[in-house]
């Protein structure tokens, strides 16, 4: 059975940074595409960064150049990078694993970002 589970999250300054963190267990996390998304108070969910199996990225134009999307596949997770955060940053952020047709989901980690 797989299970994500994300961490790192909590509250930070404008213009900080955060390091989230979703670690799989019952799958090889690298063999299938990755993806970061939030879903923030009143909003729908929305995908923030992708990693395919072969290492493409991809951002929203909201967080190109702020945020990284990598895998460390020693620990079998994908990370995401936040930097230069905004208030507007601010929602439950998921992973999520797409395997066989199938979407796994992260429970999610909170992000806040404020003064």
């Amino acid at each position: 059975q797989v299970q994500l589970v994300e961490s790192g999250g909590g509250l930070v300054q404008p213009g900080g940074s955060l390091r989230l963190s979703c670690a799989a267990s019952g799958s090889i996390f690298s063999r299938y595409p990755v993806g970061w998304y939030r879903q923030a108070p009143g909003k729908q969910r929305e995908s923030v960064a992708a990693i395919t199996s072969g290492g493409t990225t991809s951002y929203i134009d909201s967080v190109k150049g702020r945020f990284t999307i990598s895998r460390d596949n020693a620990k079998n997770s994908v990370n995401l990078q936040m930097n230069s955060l905004k208030p507007e940053d601010t929602a439950v952020y998921y992973c999520n694993m797409a395997r066989g047709g199938i979407e796994y989901w992260g429970q999610g980690t909170q992000v806040t970002v404020s003064s």
